[in-house]
């Protein structure tokens, strides 16, 4: 399969409604195949969702840029990402910010995603298990949350780490449907937007799902 050619023509459709041209192009050269598990990588730039180990998934290409235009980064941010999951996401906004900090419930996740990062020479990435409170406030304030999960509210927990004016993107809802909300941190009061309906795995933790 040829994934130049395939990596073009999914380019080309999110050009359709991402304005962003920095997230384009850094989605245009992160290698989605390494990625994903070998029996996928046939569909690596099919504009889907694909399942990984543990029971999650890498989420739809529309879904990753969506999300990251959201946040508005410009290069100087301090981003925090609650569900590492296969890696990809990290990897983006690695390339378009100047320090991530990711955090995944599943050890063997982490490490994979660890070892494609480390493979594509991303260094500015810290990696940690997730604890039993959400998000990572040993390095807060972050410029950024992104929150690759379901939640059934917008946890205080995740805006409490957030600078003024930071961005937290999160799916809110069910556990098997959400709504894509942007919320940006003002001194007056959060300032929330709906993106659009979307799906994502539950987010398990305080503020949050229950393990079941």
């Amino acid at each position: 399969m040829d994934m130049e050619a395939a990596r073009l023509r999914l380019m080309q459709q999110l050009s359709y409604e991402i304005r962003d041209k920095r997230v384009l192009e850094v989605m245009s050269r992160v290698p989605r195949e390494l990625f994903v598990p070998p029996s996928s990588q046939h569909a690596a730039y099919e504009n889907i969702p694909l399942p990984i180990e543990m029971g999650q998934t890498i989420s739809q290409p529309f879904i990753v840029a969506l999300m990251t235009e959201a946040l508005e980064l410009k290069g100087g941010e301090k981003v925090l990402e609650v569900g590492t999951g296969s890696g990809y996401q990290t990897a983006i906004l690695c390339e378009l910010s100047k320090w991530v900090v990711t955090v995944e419930r599943h050890q063997r996740l982490l490490e994979k995603a660890r070892n494609v990062l480390a493979l594509l020479e991303i260094k500015n990435v810290e990696f940690h298990i997730a604890g039993k409170a959400l998000g990572w406030p040993e390095g807060a304030p972050y410029d950024a949350i992104i929150v690759t999960a379901g939640a059934p509210r917008v946890p205080r927990e995740l805006t409490d780490q957030l600078a003024v004016d930071g961005r937290l993107v999160i799916p809110v809802g069910s556990r098997f449907e959400q709504e894509l909300m942007k919320v940006v941190k003002r001194k007056e009061g959060p300032e929330s937007i709906n993106l659009g309906g979307c799906r994502f795995v539950p987010l398990i933790g305080d503020s949050a799902w229950d393990d079941e």
